[in-house]
C-alpha cells in the first residue's frame, strides 16, 4: 500500500522546518516546537490537523507581531530552490488563514498568499477569506486571475470551487456560482496546463450541482480555442458519465440507434476479492458512428447496499459496416481508495451514454485455486 501523505510530516521534516526557521530567527525555540508539535497524539492526527499542529505552534514560537512573523516566514521561503512547490509547506499559507483572517490584516494577508501560492498552493487559505468577507475576496481572486505567475493565476480557480476535496465547502457557490464564472471567463484561454486544470475541475464542481450550467458554458466555449475544447472536456466527465445528453451531442456522442453491441459476456460468474473480472464484447456500425464506451461496476458496500462506479473503456469512430472485439479486465483487489465486499456485484456496458446490457457476478471473500484460464486483452 502506498505512503500515506500525512506520514511526510513527521520527526524529521519538522526538525528541518524548525532548523530552517532558526537560520534566519535565532531566538526560535527548535526543541520545544518539535516536541510541542510531535506529542504522544502526533499519529492519530490527520494529514490536515498535522499542517494545522505545526501551524499552531508556529504562531506560538514566532513573533507575535502578525507582521513581524510574516518577515520570518518570507526568510524561510526565500533560502528555499526558487522553483519549489511542495504540498507540505502549506503551513505557510495556513498561518495566513489562522493568524491573518482579521480584517485589519487585509493588505498583509494578501500579499502573503500571493507569495506563497508559489511555493506551497493558497487553496485551502483563500476560503475562510471568501466566506468571510466573499464579495471583497472575489474582487481580489479577479485581480489575481489576471497575475504573471501561473501559480496565482490557478489559486483564483482552486481556492474557489464550491467541493474542492480536503477543503471547506462554500455552500454559497454550491447554491449560486454566478460569482465564480468571470474568473473561470478570464483564464479559460490560459496558456499554462496547470491553469487550465483547475478551471477545468471548478467547472466540474459546478457540474454536480448546475448541470445545465455547465452544459450551456460547454455549448458557448467548445470550438472557440484548442485550450478551451481541453477545459471543456475535461470539465464535462461527469456529465459525460451521467449520460448528459446536451453535452454527449456537443462531443458527437449522441447516436447510438445505428450502433449494435454483440456477445457481451463475462469470463467466470464468480471471482474472489484481490481477483479481476474480464469481461468482452463485439460493438458494430451500421453507419459511420463517433461512439464514447464506458461501463459501469456496482460495487457491495459494507453495508449490503450496492454503488455505481463508472470508467471509461475507449472514445472512437466506426466506420460504416466496421466491427471491432474489445476485452476489459477489472482488477477487485483492495486499495487505499477501494475496499471491496462480498455479494452479487454487476457491470453494465454503455454506449454513447445508453446502457446496453449488465451482467452478474459473484465476489467471494476467499481466494479460490483458479481453474479457468482468463482471457488475454488483445
Amino acid at each position: 500500500m502506498a505512503d500515506l501523505l500525512k506520514d511526510k510530516y513527521n520527526d524529521t521534516s519538522v526538525r528541518k522546518l524548525a532548523l530552517s526557521v532558526k537560520d534566519v530567527y535565532p531566538s526560535f525555540e527548535v526543541e520545544r516546537f518539535v516536541n510541542d508539535t510531535i506529542d504522544n497524539t502526533w499519529q492519530e492526527l490527520s494529514l490536515k490537523a498535522r499542517m494545522r499542529r505545526i501551524t499552531l505552534n508556529l504562531g506560538k514560537y514566532l513573533p507575535s507581531d502578525y507582521e513581524e512573523a510574516l518577515s520570518v516566514i518570507d526568510a524561510v521561503i526565500k533560502n528555499l530552490p526558487a522553483d519549489l512547490n511542495d504540498f507540505t509547506l502549506m503551513y505557510f499559507p495556513d498561518f495566513v488563514e489562522v493568524f491573518g483572517l482579521d480584517e485589519h490584516h487585509w493588505n498583509l494577508s494578501m500579499a502573503a498568499l500571493e507569495r506563497y501560492t508559489s511555493s506551497s498552493s493558497a487553496e485551502f487559505a483563500v476560503r475562510p477569506f471568501i466566506t468571510n468577507y466573499e464579495e471583497r475576496m472575489m474582487a481580489q481572486m479577479a485581480v489575481w486571475a489576471k497575475h504573471d505567475s501561473a501559480h496565482v493565476r490557478r489559486l483564483a480557480s482552486e481556492g474557489c470551487r464550491p467541493s474542492l476535496p480536503w477543503g471547506q465547502a462554500l455552500t454559497s457557490f454550491k447554491k449560486d456560482p454566478t460569482p465564480i464564472l468571470g474568473i473561470l471567463e478570464e483564464l479559460k484561454k490560459d496558456p499554462s496546463l496547470y491553469v487550465r486544470k483547475s478551471v477545468a475541475n471548478n467547472l466540474n464542481d459546478i457540474s454536480k450541482t448546475h448541470p445545465e450550467l455547465v452544459a450551456g458554458i460547454a455549448r458557448d466555449w467548445y470550438g472557440e480555442n484548442e485550450h478551451t475544447d481541453w477545459i471543456i472536456k475535461h470539465a464535462c466527465r461527469t456529465l459525460l458519465k451521467n449520460g448528459n445528453r446536451d453535452v454527449l451531442s456537443i462531443f458527437g456522442f449522441l447516436d447510438s440507434r445505428h450502433v449494435t453491441v454483440n456477445d457481451f459476456k463475462l469470463d467466470s460468474t464468480s471471482i474472489a476479492i484481490g481477483d479481476r473480472i474480464t469481461f468482452s464484447f463485439d460493438i458494430e456500425a451500421e453507419k459511420e458512428t463517433k461512439i464514447r464506451m464506458e461501463y459501469a461496476v456496482y460495487y457491495v458496500k459494507a453495508n449490503g447496499k450496492r454503488n455505481r462506479k463508472i470508467f471509461q473503456i475507449s472514445e472512437i469512430s466506426l466506420k460504416e459496416n466496421e466491427k471491432k472485439h474489445y476485452i476489459k479486465k477489472h482488477s477487485f483487489a483492495d486499495m487505499s481508495t477501494r475496499k471491496h465486499y462480498s455479494g452479487l456485484h454487476a457491470v453494465t456496458l454503455i454506449v454513447n451514454g445508453v446502457e446496453q446490457g449488465t451482467l452478474d457476478f459473484d465476489v467471494r471473500s476467499e481466494q479460490p485455486v483458479r481453474t479457468e484460464t482468463l482471457i488475454d486483452s488483445i
